[in-house]
């Protein structure tokens, strides 16, 4: 499925972050999102996975067919590294899970309370998800935070596996994962204009 992005304009608590954002996403491609920090990668994220409204432009082809990842790993603590993978895996009406549990190095955790992992755990766990929810489009943001180097190589695996199955990617990351032939989109140039206050138009 191609998801298209049109003129998109975004914004936080708002206040437009980035104006007339447009790209293409194919399938069995993957588009990386560059730019300081602060100038709205992780709301542009947020808008295109529809979890916040967009204050103008249009997305298409996106919508059911999104994974999304976040900051948080959205884990349930008292439930174990092979319950949380069911749980999201009956969520999404599928029912492998050992797949995830092999590319992320999880099998010796399989039975330990998702609460007591390391931070690098928690957070392969968290990707893991992905793969279980069987949908097309994984939307990361800043999906290597707390990986070290062992763990951000199995995450660009499943990646590069889920590209090669014709799924795509979208995300925000510092991180060279070394997606050769990853398409790559600098947002800096979308970024909104400052608007003029209404007590600073009364001095003009």
């Amino acid at each position: 499925m191609t998801m298209m992005v049109s003129d998109l304009s975004v914004a936080r608590g708002g206040v437009p972050v980035l104006e007339g954002v447009g790209f293409t996403l194919a399938p069995g491609r993957a588009l990386v999102l560059r730019g300081p920090n602060g100038v709205g990668k992780t709301t542009l994220l947020r808008t295109v996975a529809g979890l916040q409204p967009a204050l103008a432009g249009t997305i298409t082809g996106g919508g059911e067919a999104i994974a999304y990842a976040g900051h948080s790993d959205g884990l349930k603590s008292m439930l174990s590294v092979a319950e949380n993978l069911s749980f999201w895996a009956r969520v999404f009406d599928r029912d492998q899970i050992d797949p995830a549990i092999a590319a992320f190095n999880l099998e010796m955790l399989r039975d330990r309370l998702a609460g007591n992992l390391s931070a690098g755990q928690k957070r392969r766990l968290g990707l893991a998800r992905l793969m279980v929810t069987g949908r097309p489009i994984w939307v990361l943001d800043e999906p290597t935070v707390s990986l070290d180097v062992d763990s951000v190589r199995m995450f660009a695996e499943a990646v590069r596996t889920h590209l090669a199955a014709g799924g795509s990617a979208l995300m925000a990351t510092h991180i060279d994962l070394g997606l050769d032939d990853a398409d790559v989109l600098d947002v800096t140039p979308f970024k909104a204009v400052p608007r003029a206050t209404l007590q600073d138009e009364a001095f003009l």
